[in-house]
This record gives structure tokens, sequence and C-alpha cells, in this order.
């Protein structure tokens, strides 16, 4: 059903959102971070990734919400989960996780209409220092777009300072992904690169919503899809991490509709 809605409703034309729309964010952006937040105990060496997914279908279904990637052009799955050289859209399923691995998971739930999408990075029991390193940059990345979010600015200020930051950090950012408006639209514009030139893009106005969801590589950007049509991985097999949040520009600044309540969006890693 997701899918014949975004099909109907997109327009390419940015929305501006009102006070209402504000609220319904924070609903929806509150219940994906609480999803995840309720995962965290359970990403540790010898879980099943379409266990993990079950959890996070039952306990979305659970508070009256609605998966809205289950079904959404034809995934059959809650969550994406991305482990390791998996840059995004990584399929749960009988794969075990291992200690040492890092994890991508991303959701998103519908709440009376409005989409709530944010992924966070996971570390399997004790992982190697470069892999903490990586995410580590990887946050870093996304609050160097955060910054640059306020009117008036531009959406490749947002990307320039994203790669700027990662490139000296001697990482690469992946170009096949981008962020996106959301709202009661899955997908919607504006386009939201992670690389760039500042100064250029649309302008940022109070209303618009959109993510921010830097895909980081510790060796080049480049990356591939596997023939399940969903799985893109690093072509050089180098790791990749990403995060994400779901958010609103305000009239000052910006605010954050997936903020862990449990203060886990960067849950915590055992470095080697």
């Amino acid at each position: 059903m997701t899918d014949v809605l975004d099909a109907e409703h997109r327009t390419g034309q940015i929305r501006i959102h009102d006070a209402a729309g504000f609220e319904g964010m924070r609903v929806a952006g509150k219940l994906a971070a609480e999803c995840l937040d309720l995962l965290t105990p359970h990403v540790v060496p010898g879980a099943v990734t379409e266990k993990l997914d079950d959890m996070a279908r039952e306990f979305i279904l659970d508070h009256g919400a609605i998966p809205a990637c289950l079904f959404y052009r034809g995934y059959g799955k809650t969550t994406c989960i991305s482990p390791n050289h998996i840059v995004c859209h990584g399929i749960p399923g009988e794969r075990v996780l291992r200690e040492g691995d890092i994890v991508n998971i991303d959701v998103t739930v519908i709440v009376d209409g409005w989409h709530g999408d944010t992924s966070r990075m996971y570390g399997v029991g004790e992982i190697a220092p470069r892999a903490k390193r990586l995410i580590d940059v990887t946050y870093e990345s996304i609050q160097r777009g955060l910054d640059q979010v306020k009117p008036g600015n531009r959406t490749g200020d947002i990307g320039y300072a994203i790669q700027q930051y990662v490139e000296s950090m001697r990482c690469s950012v992946v170009r096949d992904f981008c962020g996106h408006g959301l709202g009661k639209v899955f997908h919607d514009a504006p386009n939201i690169l992670h690389f760039g030139q500042k100064g250029t893009g649309e302008v940022l106005q109070p209303g618009m919503f959109f993510t921010i969801e830097p895909m980081v590589n510790l060796g080049k950007h480049s990356v591939k899809l596997l023939s399940d049509g969903w799985t893109a991985v690093t072509r050089d097999k180098s790791l990749s991490a990403q995060c994400e949040h779901s958010i609103g520009v305000t009239e000052t600044g910006y605010e954050i509709f997936t903020g862990s309540p449990a203060g886990l969006f960067k849950p915590p890693v055992q470095g080697a």
C-alpha cells in the first residue's frame, strides 16, 4: 500500500509543513527510535537477523503503527539490516551475527500517515579499532551535516560539510544513495546528497522535512548492487557504516524527530 500512496502523492515539489506536521513527525520519529532502542540489547553474537526483524515488526504493530518498508516496492521485511561491507538495504534472513561484526539497522514507521525514518550502527561484541573509528567518523559526519541546517543555507552545504570531514579522515562518502524529503510521503523532494559543493542546491526553509543519512566506507566509495535487487555492498569489500535522522528545519536551525529516548542513537561499542 505504501508504494501506491508514494506514487500518488509524490509531486517533485518541496513541501513546507506547519506545526501540525511537526507534531506528527515527532510522534512517528519517536516510535522509530524506540524500535531501534528495543533492539539494542539483542544485537549480540549469535543473533539471527530475521529474528531482529520479527521483533521490530511486532513492536511497530503492537503500537498501532505501520512498518513502512514491509511490501514497499516488493520489499518483504520490516527493517534493513546491513552488516560489515553491506552499505545499505541488507535483507534480514538466516544470517547469524558474529563477534566483531558492525551492523546498521534501518527502520521506518508510519503513524497517522507520518513517516519516521532512522538508522544507527551497532557493534556486535568487541569490534576492531578500525571498525570503531569508522563508526565514530560516520557519527561525526552526520553532526557536521546537521550543523549546516538552518534557513538560508542550501542542501549543498550539508553535503559539502559531510564530504570534507569524511575525506579528511581518510574515508569515503557513498555517492549512490542520498537523504530525502519525507512526511506523509516516504521518499519526497528534496534529495540530500552527502557530498558536493557549498552554496549549491535547494535553499533551506522552515517547515522542510528530510533525512540526513551519510554512508561512509573505510575504502573507496564505489558500491555494487547484488542480484536480489536490494542489497548494496562496497566494491572493494571494505567496511561501511551509516546513521540517519529525520529532521525538520525550524526558524533558527533544525529539530531532530528521531532522537533516541534512551540515549542510544550511538550505541556504546566495545573496542578491541
